[in-house]
């Protein structure tokens, strides 16, 4: 799917604010209300736009840390590889997790409560694994999880 100009101000207006009414956003892209609803249906259905997130504050749920660990596996076949991302996807200290090229293999942005608790996950939920050679942990000073879309240019 092609996406024009207007397809792109919806996703723009949407990500930086998802509660907007049809009535507003449509007002903001200059669509009547049925005609965006239309299009907010399409870019779903196409998987364009694939949901709506609310973000909360970390210091409420006990966030005092985070962090991104450079994995280094040891061994590289496709079943280690699937395993270990399966597996870290499903830590609950874990916010996102990135296969990456390089020198290291994965990227785990991880969300804890402070130094002990980044310490004590990397140790557990990592050093244990017999597929993981290296870690490389670096804090993170300042977290924005929803940046705005570049700005493309469409025919």
């Amino acid at each position: 799917m092609k996406l024009d100009r207007i397809d792109l101000e919806i996703l723009r207006a949407l990500q930086n604010d998802a509660r907007l009414s049809n009535k507003e956003l449509a007002g903001s892209v200059g669509l009547a209300p049925s005609s965006c609803l239309e299009r907010v249906r399409r870019l779903r259905d196409e998987k364009i736009l694939l949901g709506s997130h609310a973000r909360v504050a970390p210091k409420a749920l006990g966030i005092g840390l985070q962090a991104m660990i450079a994995v280094q596996l040891g061994h590289h076949s496709r079943d280690i590889v699937d395993q270990f991302h399966h597996d870290a996807a499903k830590q609950t200290e874990v916010v996102a997790v990135y296969h990456i090229a390089g020198r290291f293999d994965y990227l785990v942005h991880v969300a804890v409560r402070d130094a002990d608790h980044l310490r004590d996950f990397a140790l557990d939920a990592f050093t244990t694994r017999p597929e993981v050679e290296h870690l490389e942990t670096s804090l993170i000073f300042k977290y924005q999880s929803m940046p705005d879309l570049p700005d493309y240019k469409t025919n």
